[in-house]
């Protein structure tokens, strides 16, 4: 098979100690590309890899194939576990579809190479006349830089913001303010701290010895510590100065920066004392250092998504990889800019992966607020598929000067963004050496909302997994914040999102349950009718998604009520689904598509044929969703007709007049007919019970 051969391919470059050092060496075989061709593989270059390659110099690039695995059925299935073992299985099988052919050509050139397969996609470091017999090839899609990037953007604040720090010391809370901002000390006074759920952090490091990290180690049980599984370090040892205080390849979680440390501390840290600074202290949690003293790559970004997708021991390979040992939610407090070579859509495949597998991927929208509106610009925040968290103050409740705003219009989508906002501003968390500190940016604000996705799938694991309901949920719950700039004036906007994060409102919304989540209508459509049972001082927010489905009553709620709405008439030939957004869960809608109702007619008659007038024949529905018209009579001369059914539906039509009984007692049909006849058998006789 294609697949083992890929696989045995990979086990025998990880045993001669090629894949660890990150690259295989190096040499090249040119061939000859006419000018034609020599053309239309340089379009398929990216301007930084014009640029960088432009000398003769060898430069790191990303060969993305053209075949990419479709992940739609992993929406169907009912568990993590199974989502996440079929995502890895569907892209491991088709990398080793696709790139076996490709290695096969690097490895004939002694071209340095390592592969992926979150993205089908291979890291070569090559000149561009390399790049161009790639290019070449009719299953490469394009090929896009490997830059080294600024991956932390700079904060700075304005004097009201900078008077914060010296609030939240003032204070000398043991709770963080941004922990109680969000009410997430409500949740655990039900019992609920993020048990049971494991955050990944993706980013600087960690110092997991911490005194308010080591006990929320995945790795640290009963006084021993165990890093497979749990650790990861994508900053390779393969150039000069690389790796800062902590080296490169590192064997056990370290941090070179404080960031990586201070952002995980925000979801989870407790000191078990006077430093509550995270949301969900009973979550573990495991690490990916993708970033180099604050500078990452993409090749970086993805060797940590694809860790995260599937963890493996420590000094093993992605093939190790175990799905079930991935984590519940990814915490990703970084960017990729456009401006300094990062290809926008390189990480957007991992990124769904990510969301097709169950793992919720919160990230940080950014700290380019100060550019205006459209100030969203850098993956992974642009993506749909990202849970993309703005910053405010948790002091004065007003949007962070720097929080970046949408709409997203570097691929050209204008997706509203961010989606959520939480406290950023002089956030007080967890630093290197056991110490703690301020920062502020939208990095402090997504640990947050990473932190608060813990508490909420703790107190109804049922969520676990689902990222759209979960999301809903959260939006739905948010605190609504109007903002009439950036092209948006209702909720969401492009400032706030759908608002200010509330993680205790949005635990009691997912309480809420519906009479139903499907519903049926014929093509004349009707009238529809939801019971929603929610708390009693839970307020619930109902939202068509369609303009063919119509709310009838209002769209809000509290507590348990009667939602009403109304379907109009399908003109058009085909099916069509619509849906309703109630209390964060989606009720899906469903009509056929038109087609000409169909009359039916009949004849009344005894049983020497003579009329019978003035008998009621009535209509039900036996099976199917269409219409039920009303009843009719039959005419002087035994006629009866009746117009208006749907196709697909079959009905039944019974006979009936006081004091007499037809044969047969009733027919059934599912299209048009002109001989629906009864005949009167007799008439019915009551006998009473005399008076004694």
């Amino acid at each position: 098979m294609r697949n083992s051969r890929f696989v045995a391919l990979i086990l025998l470059l990880t045993a001669m100690g090629l894949l660890a050092s990150g690259l295989i060496a190096n040499a090249q075989l040119k061939t000859k590309l006419t000018p034609e061709v020599r053309a239309q593989a340089m379009r398929k270059l990216s301007s930084w890899v014009v640029e960088k390659s432009a000398n003769g110099e060898e430069v790191e690039f990303l060969v993305l194939l053209g075949e990419q695995a479709d992940l739609g059925r992993a929406e169907q299935l009912a568990t993590k576990e199974e989502k996440g073992q079929y995502v890895v299985d569907t892209l491991r099988a088709k990398a080793a579809a696709s790139q076996t052919e490709l290695v096969n050509w690097l490895q004939e050139r002694k071209v340095e190479y390592r592969p992926f397969y979150i993205v089908n996609a291979i890291l070569v470091k090559a000149s561009r006349e390399v790049a161009l017999e790639l290019a070449a090839r009719q299953d490469v899609l394009r090929i896009v830089g490997n830059p080294v990037l600024h991956a932390i953007d700079p904060v700075n604040l304005t004097e009201e913001e900078k008077t914060s720090r010296s609030k939240s010391l003032a204070s000398q809370e043991s709770v963080e303010t941004g922990v109680s901002a969000i009410r997430a000390p409500e949740v655990w006074a039900s019992g609920f701290t993020g048990q049971g759920i494991v955050i990944g952090g993706m980013d600087t490091g960690i110092e997991w010895s911490h005194p308010a990290l080591v006990k929320q180690y995945r790795g640290w049980e009963n006084g021993s510590v165990n890093h497979d599984y749990n650790w990861h370090d994508s900053v390779r040892g393969d150039a000069t100065g690389l790796g800062g205080p902590c080296g490169a390849d590192t064997k056990a979680p370290c941090d070179d920066d404080n960031h990586g440390t201070h952002t995980l501390g925000t979801a989870l840290g407790n000191d078990g004392g006077l430093n509550q600074i995270g949301v969900a202290p009973g979550a573990k949690f495991i690490g990916c250092r993708n970033m180099d003293r604050g500078n990452g790559t993409p090749a970086r970004y993805l060797e940590c998504f694809e860790f995260m997708l599937a963890p493996y021991p420590m000094g093993g390979s992605f093939l190790q990889g175990d799905p079930k040992k991935a984590p519940d939610v990814t915490v990703n407090s970084w960017t990729c800019p456009p401006s300094e070579g990062c290809d926008p859509n390189t990480l957007q495949a991992a990124v769904e992966a990510q969301r097709a597998a169950g793992i919720m991927t919160v990230v940080a929208a950014g700290n380019t607020g100060g550019q205006g509106c459209g100030s969203v610009i850098h993956p992974p925040a642009i993506y749909d598929a990202s849970y993309s968290v703005g910053a405010y103050s948790a002091f004065s409740g007003t949007l962070a000067s720097f929080s970046a705003r949408g709409p997203v219009t570097v691929d050209g989508s204008n997706r509203i963004k961010p989606d959520i906002t939480a406290p950023g501003v002089s956030v007080r968390s967890s630093l290197r050496n056991g110490g703690y500190g301020f920062l502020s940016g939208t990095s402090m604000a997504a640990p947050h909302v990473a932190g608060a996705v813990a508490l909420l799938w703790s107190a109804r694991p049922e969520l676990r997994g689902q990222i759209q309901l979960t999301e809903n949920i959260l939006n739905e719950a948010a605190v609504r914040v109007i903002a009439t700039d950036c092209g948006t004036s209702e909720i969401p906007n492009n400032s706030f999102g759908f608002g200010r994060l509330d993680i205790k409102a949005a635990v009691d919304l997912a309480q809420t349950t519906l009479s139903s989540t499907e519903q049926s209508f014929g093509i004349l459509g009707g009238i529809g009718r939801l019971e929603v049972r929610a708390l009693p001082n839970v307020t619930w927010r109902a939202v068509s998604n369609d303009s063919w489905i119509s709310l009838m009553t209002s769209n809000t709620g509290t507590g348990t009520g009667l939602l009403m709405f109304i379907v109009s008439a399908n003109l058009g030939a085909r099916e069509r689904k619509g849906t309703l957004t109630v209390a964060g869960r989606t009720v899906t809608i469903t009509q056929p598509g038109a087609a000409v109702p169909y009359a039916v007619s009949g004849r009344v008659a005894n049983n020497a044929g003579e009329p019978q007038s003035r008998v009621l024949l009535t209509f039900s529905r036996v099976s199917g969703v269409g219409e039920v018209p009303e009843a009719v009579f039959s005419d002087d001369d035994g006629n009866w007709s009746q117009t208006g059914f749907e196709p697909g539906t079959t009905y039944r039509v019974s006979a009936s007049k006081s004091r007499q009984s037809f044969t047969p007692a009733s027919l059934d049909f599912s299209g048009a007919s002109a001989s629906l006849n009864f005949t009167v058998v007799g008439r019915r006789i009551a006998i009473g019970i005399g008076q004694q």
